[in-house]
């Protein structure tokens, strides 16, 4: 009651300031930059916990897939550094970034940068990236001086914008009619079993209007191969989504959590050490692999024979993928030549 008395006035207060910062775009009293090529904003409108990173990638390979150029551009969000980086060869989670780390390892031929200033990142992108066809945005919708051609909002089956309430009081940095500007909203976070009426109900909630497509997806892990019971460590939002498949097949598995992009100090290697001498590896995240590594984890580990395994994962939609697939291209062959 006494958390409800405090936080509701200033979520109150945090929405109006929102109103105000989206009504000085809206009137052109603060400026907006549009890029000269296709742009692709992969955002939501809470706090973390979405599937803005897998999403990313998968639009990544799409684009590979069918030829085109492309590159990302994200914050880079708790790195040591500042303004425009520019992954390579020598960049580590603490110079670029967990997920923009993530995302290079997977993509070493894709241009992979970082910069706060996004209208900065997309200008430099242009000027040091030959034969760029299109810059996808990893979080970037609430960055309003930055005018993306085409908007992908995603939100989770189980906490829809509609049903949450700004920060504090809830999770939302965004105001829920901020979806109406979104070119496709996709619902993440799917259970494996959802059924066509299931979608129908989120779908009549939501009240789309008619030039907005919806799409369903969730996310697919890669296969565990490892024999024994893991030690699971998280540093995400919303580890319960990972640790419930992963009791799945390891039902005595147990979560070790951390708060989302933990900097992971050498008193939480000792503490992860001391829980796993009861399991026979620890099994993590992509993302939280890239901060691991710059601790002496791996290394311990390897003195007791024991492994650190991280748990790769992908977006898998339970809506036609072909449909979303041809969405976004449609977009990127109509812009990519203006």
């Amino acid at each position: 009651m006494l958390r409800t008395f405090i936080s509701l006035p200033v979520s109150w207060l945090y929405r109006l300031g929102v109103a105000i910062r989206h009504l000085l775009y809206d009137q052109h009293f603060l400026p907006s930059f549009e890029a000269g090529i296709p742009t692709i904003c992969v955002g939501n409108l809470a706090v973390g916990g979405t599937g803005k990173t897998p999403m990313t990638a998968y639009l990544v390979q799409l684009m590979l897939d069918h030829g085109y150029k492309p590159a990302v551009l994200s914050r880079g969000y708790k790195r040591s550094t500042r303004g425009f980086v520019m992954a390579d060869a020598s960049a580590t989670a603490k110079t670029i970034g967990d997920e923009a780390m993530q995302m290079y390892e997977r993509f070493p031929d894709v241009p992979i940068a970082v910069c706060e200033q996004r209208v900065r990142g997309v200008r430099q992108l242009q000027r040091q990236v030959e034969g760029l066809d299109v810059i996808i945005l990893d979080d970037a919708m609430q960055h309003r001086a930055l005018r993306c051609g085409y908007t992908i909002l995603l939100t989770p089956y189980d906490r829809l914008y509609i049903d949450d309430h700004m920060l504090p009081y809830g999770t939302l940095r965004d105001l829920p009619s901020r979806a109406l500007k979104a070119d496709t909203i996709v619902v993440t976070k799917c259970p494996e079993d959802i059924r066509p009426i299931d979608m129908r109900v989120v779908d009549n909630r939501l009240h789309l209007p008619t030039y907005q497509h919806l799409h369903f997806a969730g996310i697919t892990y890669a296969p565990i191969e490892q024999e024994g019971t893991p030690l699971v460590v998280a540093g995400i939002a919303r580890p319960e989504y990972l640790f419930d498949h992963v009791q799945k097949q390891y039902p005595h598995a147990e979560l070790l959590a951390f708060p989302d992009h933990h900097a992971f100090a050498p008193a939480d290697v000792d503490t992860i050490l001391m829980r796993a001498k009861h399991f026979d590896f620890v099994l993590t995240t992509e993302k939280d692999l890239q901060r691991l590594r710059l601790t002496e984890l791996e290394k311990r580990l390897e003195a007791q024979g024991k492994q650190l395994v991280p748990l790769p994962i992908r977006t898998h939609f339970y809506t036609p993928k072909e449909q979303f697939d041809k969405q976004i291209l449609l977009y990127i062959h109509e812009n990519r030549l203006r």
